[in-house]
Order: structure tokens, then sequence, then C-alpha cells
């Protein structure tokens, strides 16, 4: 005689099937009357007549990724930047240099430096910046090229 393995999970029930789902007839399990009992509702149905869908609302975006957000740069803070040497430029090809950034995202996305942390380090920055970021590095010694995008 062959053991057979013991079955652990019991499959989903398909219901309005009919006897054999093992639900039993008639309403199988959907209530009675109504608009669930009949069909499945859509994705955009809000159940109010005069009041428009979130989807309806959003504007119109065409293709593939229209829900998709939009892509943000790679985020560096400053105590990253000590790793650099004195006096060197900070751009993309320092930073995938000294494996800070992965060059195939930073090509994608670019990068932008924070104000996290604190800096030693006179550094000549050629990447977007931020304020506080900026702040910090001139306060170091340093020069900031390209001035901040908030």
């Amino acid at each position: 005689m062959v053991d057979l393995p013991k079955i652990i999970s019991r499959g989903k029930k398909r219901r309005g099937r009919g006897y054999g789902s093992g639900k039993g007839g008639h309403t199988v399990g959907r209530g009675q009357k109504g608009q669930k009992s009949r069909k499945k509702i859509g994705i955009i149905f809000e159940g109010v007549k005069m009041k428009k869908s979130l989807i309806k609302r959003l504007p119109l975006r065409r293709g593939k990724g229209k829900l998709k957000a939009k892509a943000k740069p790679l985020i560096v803070n400053l105590d990253l930047l000590n790793l650099l040497s004195e006096g060197s430029r900070v751009n993309i090809n320092s930073l995938v240099a000294f494996g800070i950034v992965n060059a195939r995202q930073a090509e994608m996305f670019g990068v932008k430096v924070l104000g996290g942390g604190s800096i030693e380090k006179k550094l000549i920055v050629e990447l977007p910046i931020s304020k506080s970021g900026s702040r910090k590095i001139e306060k170091a010694g340093g020069t900031v090229i390209t001035k901040s995008q908030t």
C-alpha cells in the first residue's frame, strides 16, 4: 500500500457554482438580493451617484506607467562625503569610484546631497544639494558649484 501525503490546506470554495461547490444552492453564500449577489463591483465604484470616483478625478495620463510615482534622486548625506579626499570634486563619477552610489542607478535617477551628519573636509560639490548641506560645506571651507534644489 502506498502512503499518500496528508493534505493540510483545503482548496478555495468556488462560490456561485451550484450545489457541487459545497456552499449549498440558490443564493450560495451571497445573501439574497443586491449588487453584490449578482456580479462583482468595479474597482472605480465608490457608492455615491453624484461624486466622481477617485480614478475619474485624477488627471488623464496615458500609457503603462500612469500610476507609478515619479523617480526620485539617490540621497547622499554629508557624513558619507568624509570618505573622499581633501579638496576633491564631488560628482557622480567620484561617488561611484568610492562605492557610495551605484553607477547605473545614479545615471537613471541622479544624485542629491543632503545635510545629514557633519563634514570636516574642504570639498567642491558639483551636484544638486540642499540648503542645509550647502551651508555646512561652505562652513567647512568648501565650495558649492551647483546651487540648491530644495
